[in-house]
């Protein structure tokens, strides 16, 4: 039976505010495409950012076709080590996305020769520092407006017992790979850290997680032995990718962990980290030094 009603039809109820985008880079592979996929899952819309406009959309397809979710795209860009292009990405991201609610920096790897990009920029500390960063501050000012927002950046317990020398951020002085890679998941901790600080009380909040030592594509852009080793310690001890994706996927979406910012998380729970990733004064030091090189980078590649 109808429900009475007196006088003029109750007006429909206006539809809920569409959350926004959720944008995940190094997703055309490995721990970055099963936090996209298991995102789609949930009926997020979210954006697949992976190297090449082919691939990423093939890979976009892929999740719509599996999760059921036709609010899947795709971005391709060329290198997100190089400043030009995360600032073409961010651009492409503005301009198609009105609002962007989550941005999990998954992108990331190790090297174990010092290698140098076009621009003269390490490469381990261009992909796993200088991306994420210059990648949040062009998103900034959208991911205000579209509060509540979330930003995961995609750290590693491999940060424990380094420390950064602010002299030499490039590593030109001493170069070893496994010590590089850790050292740049303290300096993403301590960005995460400094980023939550500043967007405090906008609505938006910034967190750093853990996903395990997973067993994915990490580690074999370096070929020979060392890809080798880092897949059979993959196979024997690795977490499955869906495993690995977990935390980041609590971090991103969970309504627990709404209000909670500046942390670490392992395993969906808070970690205090290495005591470098708790210094207030490195962290605000490193977001300037970080800012300054990201500024001093070629706008054009």
């Amino acid at each position: 039976m109808a429900t009475p009603t007196t006088g003029a039809e109750a007006a429909p109820a206006a539809p809920p505010q569409d959350p926004g985008v959720a944008i995940v880079t190094g997703a055309t592979s490995g721990l970055g495409q099963e936090i996209a996929r298991e995102l789609a899952a949930r009926g997020r819309a979210v954006v697949v950012v992976g190297r090449g406009a082919d691939r990423a959309d093939a890979v976009a397809k892929e999740i719509a076709r599996l999760t059921g979710n036709a609010r899947v795209e795709s971005i391709g860009v060329a290198d997100l080590s190089r400043p030009a292009e995360v600032r073409k990405l961010a651009d492409e991201i503005l301009g198609r996305y009105p609002r962007v609610s989550l941005l999990v920096n998954n992108a990331g790897a190790i090297f174990r020769h010092r290698e140098v990009t076009a621009d003269g920029l390490e490469r381990t500390f261009a992909l796993n520092v200088l991306a994420p960063f210059l990648l949040t501050e062009l998103l900034a000012d959208r991911l205000r407006a579209s509060a509540p927002a979330r930003v995961v950046n995609v750290a590693s317990a491999a940060h424990y017992r380094h420390r950064i020398n602010f002299a030499d951020l490039q590593s030109q002085q001493h170069y070893s790979g496994y010590a590089v890679y850790g050292t740049s998941k303290l300096e993403l901790i301590l960005l995460t850290r400094e980023f939550a600080r500043r967007f405090a009380g906008s609505g938006v909040t910034v967190n750093a997680v853990h996903p395990g030592f997973v067993a994915s594509g990490f580690g074999q852009n370096n070929g020979g032995g060392f890809a080798f080793t880092v897949r059979i310690v993959g196979r024997l001890f690795g977490r499955s990718l869906a495993r690995g994706a977990d935390t980041p996927v609590f971090v991103a979406t969970d309504p627990s962990v709404a209000a909670v910012t500046g942390e670490y998380f392992s395993d969906r729970v808070v970690h205090a980290g290495d005591p470098a990733s708790r210094d207030t004064d490195a962290a605000s030091t490193l977001f300037d030094q970080v800012g300054a090189i990201a500024s001093a980078a070629p706008a054009a590649a």
